[in-house]
């Protein structure tokens, strides 16, 4: 058995004793440490933060601290809407076009872009497009 099959429930009310230190406990729901347990709250013991945040990639990586977050995903859909609707798609368009095969290749076949690809801040950048805006949440 891993560290995933032993946690029930939803993944944002989950609470761990990292490390054998019963002092506080990780909250997932909070995203940090905590020093009190909701009452009823049940509680899990896992080796060390490294486990414990590989745990919440898996299963809710809303719940690990800001900085170990993977990259957020945006549907290509939204971007495109964002993108007429600031007046940029036709931009962007040719922007695409105009870029390596690679590029155009990963614009077409792909769902989602992350928000921090640094190709696509940079077709942003050329475009006149704010990051801001089009890859929101």
């Amino acid at each position: 058995m891993t560290a995933l099959d032993t946690f029930h429930g939803f993944p944002s009310d989950w609470f761990w004793i990292v490390a054998r230190d019963e002092t506080r406990f990780w909250s997932s729901a909070a995203a940090a440490y905590v020093t009190e347990l909701p009452e009823g709250a049940g509680v899990s013991r896992i080796a060390s933060e490294e486990e414990l945040w590989d745990v919440l990639v898996a299963k809710f990586p809303q719940g690990l601290p800001e900085a170990r977050r993977p990259p957020r995903l945006v549907p290509k859909r939204v971007i495109v809407d964002r993108l007429q609707s600031a007046g940029l798609l036709e931009a962007a368009r040719a922007a695409i076009d105009a870029a390596d095969l690679y590029t155009q290749e990963r614009w077409n076949t792909r769902t989602d872009i992350f928000a921090n690809d640094p190709t696509a801040l940079a077709l942003l950048e050329m475009i006149g497009g704010d990051p801001a805006i089009i890859f929101a949440e």
